[in-house]
């Protein structure tokens, strides 16, 4: 995209967090045609976003890498995004219901990164990303439809608008995640005390870690590697749960614990 479709579309985009509009198909002059554009796009958002007060990015989101949210959205493939520092919460979340065009949450499994993840000789497998790994987290992933209608949407301009990401909470970090087997942790989500999903860690791409690897060689592939620090959510092992005022949600992953969110008025 050349800087001027650049400029033109993080203006529209940028009005869905800043702005609190809704947002609709970009106009097909500054519209990414393809994953290469979206992600430029995203870095060039992100930079007006915290420009903006919006925050500093501080971790990576990753969607539809499990069957259940690759048919929910009918996407084929995992899609990333970033999320920003000021989104995010630990253990019990308190979040604002009208801060949000149509907030929805997900059950995940979140880690967090001691090692940068350059560019390397091969690319990155599940065997090889893991020594970057200093915690594994149950974590709620909060999402939010910032479109008029998000089915009509191609998924290039859904990436570059950082893929419905509006933040999330974190569980309590485990360092101890190499006692468990992680392609084997059952996980479910509460809301209001009723269960509404289900699923397990092998549900993401086979293994956690497949997903994390993934991520690891696309960020490499668009200039924006991983850093050291970084949480990175690596997807939904439930079908994303829409929600209503004062909903108080709960997730519960063998081995790694819970998190909670509620979601209560002004």
């Amino acid at each position: 995209m050349d800087s001027q479709a650049i400029s033109n579309a993080v203006s529209v985009l940028a009005r869905g967090r800043l702005e609190d509009a809704r947002l609709d198909q970009l106009m097909e002059s500054f519209r990414p045609v393809d994953e290469s554009d979206a992600y430029q796009l995203q870095a060039a958002l992100s930079e007006q976003l915290t420009a903006g007060g919006y925050g500093e990015p501080v971790g990576r989101k990753i969607g539809c890498t499990t069957a259940v949210m690759q048919e929910y959205l009918k996407i084929p493939n995992p899609c990333a995004g970033l999320v920003y520092a000021p989104t995010l919460q630990q253990r019990r979340g308190t979040f604002v219901f009208d801060s949000f065009h149509h907030v929805g949450v997900e059950c995940e499994i979140a880690v967090r990164l001691s090692e940068d993840l350059p560019e390397s000789n091969a690319p990155y497998e599940r065997s090889t990303i893991a020594p970057a790994v200093e915690a594994v987290m149950a974590g709620i992933e909060v999402v939010d439809d910032r479109w008029v209608d998000y089915t009509r949407m191609d998924v290039a301009t859904l990436i570059a608008d950082d893929f419905f990401g509006a933040g999330g909470v974190l569980g309590e970090p485990v360092t101890s995640w190499r006692d468990l087997d992680l392609a084997a942790l059952s996980g479910s989500m509460s809301i209001n005390g009723q269960q509404v999903g289900s699923g397990v860690s092998s549900d993401i791409m086979g293994h956690p870690f497949e997903a994390l690897a993934w991520l690891a060689n696309t960020a490499v592939q668009h200039g924006n590697s991983l850093r050291a620090g970084e949480i990175v959510f690596l997807g939904s092992i439930v079908e994303t749960k829409w929600l209503e005022p004062g909903d108080h949600v709960v997730i519960d992953i063998d081995g790694l614990g819970s998190a909670s969110a509620r979601f209560g008025c002004p």
